[in-house]
């Protein structure tokens, strides 16, 4: 699979090239593609925002650099483009899994108080939030989509782990323990260390059933 993301910023994901994603990279089973949007503008001072029309606080990333690298990086259209923005439907696990499915993937950041409608409305499939709050950039949320996809590429995690985590089975996951067996006076689970297959699976059943009703009621509503 092959991630191009496009930004004002491209020093912001380093963080990519560490970890399971970085080994993933390395491995060849995912390519990220990390554009400078400043090198696409026609300003000999590589200007890339100005103010909106109609005022208003901030500025605005311009049409002209955005639609220019977009045209380079995936000129016949061949990646699903996706604009990281709090206006835009939210991300969830369900989408995690489309996006899973993708040869290509195409990120946009945008910046300041966003980008020209223009760009929206020309070059890009999809509005992203993964939440109801408001950051600088879409940096980090682009980041955060990587991550997510990235774990459901062939050979980057360990398929029985992606079955067991959270939301996978619709509720978040159980408690996990390991070594010591006590610590500042509590213990691990008895059932854990019984070796009954059986009753850890009833246990660990019970206890993400428990964990999901008290922090995700409404995981529990959809059934």
């Amino acid at each position: 699979m092959r991630i191009d993301i496009l930004t004002l910023f491209p020093e912001m994901f380093s963080p990519l090239k560490t970890s399971i994603i970085g080994r993933a990279v390395e491995s060849n089973k995912l390519e990220i593609n990390v554009v400078d949007i400043r090198e696409y503008t026609l300003d000999k001072h590589k200007k890339c925002d100005d103010t909106p029309f109609g005022g208003g606080a901030g500025m605005v990333m311009m049409v002209q650099p955005i639609a220019s690298a977009i045209e380079a990086v995936d000129p016949n259209h061949e990646a699903l483009r996706v604009y990281m923005s709090p206006k835009g439907k939210t991300f969830s696990q369900k989408v995690v899994l489309e996006y899973a499915k993708l040869d290509r993937l195409l990120l946009l950041c945008g910046h300041y108080e966003g980008v020209d409608q223009r760009v929206i409305d020309l070059f890009i499939d999809q509005e992203l939030s993964i939440g109801d709050f408001v950051l600088t950039g879409g940096e980090i949320p682009a980041m955060a989509v990587v991550d997510a996809v990235a774990r459901y590429i062939d050979g980057v995690i360990n398929g029985e782990s992606l079955k067991q985590e959270s939301f996978a089975s619709g509720m978040l996951e159980y408690p996990h323990y390991t070594r010591p067996q006590e610590f500042m006076g509590l213990k691990v689970p008895e059932v854990l260390r019984s070796g009954n297959h059986k009753k850890i699976d009833e246990w660990r059943a019970e206890r993400a059933r428990e964990i999901t009703e008290k922090n995700r009621p409404d995981l529990i509503n959809k059934e």
